[in-house]
């Protein structure tokens, strides 16, 4: 499957969210940046009466996309994931045991940036239907993601409309959360 690298950019969006129990409007930046051959990505959120969440995605750029090297993610304190591409696993900050590396693994950041790398190199295999499988590393796990294809929607944007690939990741358990993407291959 080929990749296309999406180019260098900084977005800033209004979220909706649930903070605890209570619905509320937050901000949050996404800042993305490569050389193609090393990437590092930020993403911030933001939402009143709670502390921003930074997670940090840093890593090379090989001939399948986008191979991270660490990943963090800070609330209230600072973990990490480590991708030791030598040893062949992920180790985490936390003392949690190390997870076997699978070919093509990112972090819970890189893999949205991941994906769209693939969807820009490949659109027609995201066709409705199909799945796309990313072992994606948190701070404390790394495991299968499973998204499937829900076809192609067209988006209603302030800078206009826009079509594009939505995908999907179910809750894995209780408290996990859905995971909605959309894509855009033409805006790569």
């Amino acid at each position: 499957m080929s990749v296309r690298i999406p180019a260098s950019v900084q977005l800033r969006y209004q979220v909706a969210m649930q903070v605890r129990q209570q619905a509320s409007l937050g901000a949050s930046e996404l800042t993305w940046r490569h050389d193609g051959t090393s990437y590092e990505a930020r993403f911030e959120i933001a939402a009143p009466s709670s502390r921003p969440r930074v997670q940090h995605s840093a890593g090379g750029i090989g001939s399948q996309g986008l191979e991270p090297a660490r990943f963090g993610d800070r609330g209230r304190g600072e973990q990490a994931a480590h991708f030791d591409r030598e040893g062949q696993r992920v180790v985490f900050s936390n003392n949690r045991p190390a997870a076997a590396l699978a070919p093509g693994a990112q972090d819970r950041l890189s893999v949205l940036l991941q994906l769209a790398a693939l969807v820009a190199g490949s659109p027609d295999r995201f066709r409705a239907g199909a799945t796309v499988v990313v072992q994606t590393a948190t701070t404390r796990e790394a495991d299968p993601w499973v998204f499937t294809v829900d076809g192609e929607e067209e988006l209603q944007l302030p800078g206009g409309d826009l079509m594009a690939v939505k995908l999907t990741r179910p809750p894995r358990g209780e408290f996990d959360q859905r995971l909605e993407v959309w894509l855009a291959p033409g805006q790569a």
